[in-house]
């Protein structure tokens, strides 16, 4: 069974193209021109297991926020797609990720049920590098859960100095959630619900 897909996005604000395999080694390629967003998916890719590719041109002339955005959206379209019939799979995983002074939670349910909950400090730096506002990292990781379709919780438990920390460590434990989530578990031979369905 193939867990793949390839999502193509199009709009006057961004062209992309994102392709993921869910049972892959964590090999990626990255370019949305948003330099700390490419590092961000990267280590996405590394930690979940799963391959990547994203190839993005944006408006980024006016700033990152539609190509981020597009990318996330495409993303998590890409993810439920390549999950298929769900049969199998593990469903629920969580992660606890320590980022040097920072600690971050992650926990996803791949329930079909869009829902999400953030907490991470109010006060941070806007700005990483010369072109991701760290405001965008909410947005990023809701607009992946609404479209995935998937429950995800992701909490900074407490965080120190570094905004590259924080955001770094939510991208990671989201990776280490997924990585558990889309596991194929050989005791499960259909879809892990008592509904019949996700």
């Amino acid at each position: 069974m193939s867990r793949t897909a390839r999502v193509e996005r199009t709009t006057n604000e961004t062209e992309l193209v994102v392709e993921v395999d869910l049972d892959g080694t964590g090999t990626s390629s990255i370019s949305t021109g948003v330099g700390f967003y490419d590092h961000m998916l990267t280590a996405l890719s590394k930690h979940s297991g799963i391959d990547l590719r994203v190839q993005a041109d944006g408006d980024l002339h006016i700033d990152a926020h539609h190509t981020v955005e597009d990318v996330a959206i495409a993303l998590g379209q890409a993810f439920a797609e390549a999950l298929g019939d769900k049969k199998g799979i593990t469903r629920y995983g969580d992660a606890t990720i320590p980022m040097d002074e920072v600690l971050v939670q992650a926990a996803v349910d791949l329930s079909g049920r869009p829902y999400f909950v953030h907490a991470e400090p109010e006060t941070m730096t806007p700005i990483i590098g010369p072109d991701y506002p760290t405001s965008l990292t909410k947005h990023v990781l809701e607009s992946f859960a609404f479209n995935a379709r998937i429950s995800l919780h992701v909490r900074v438990l407490y965080a120190g100095r570094d905004a590259h920390h924080i955001v770094e460590g939510q991208f990671k434990a989201l990776a280490r959630a997924l990585r558990t989530a889309v596991a194929l578990d050989p005791r499960v031979t259909d879809v892990p619900s008592t509904k019949g369905a996700l």
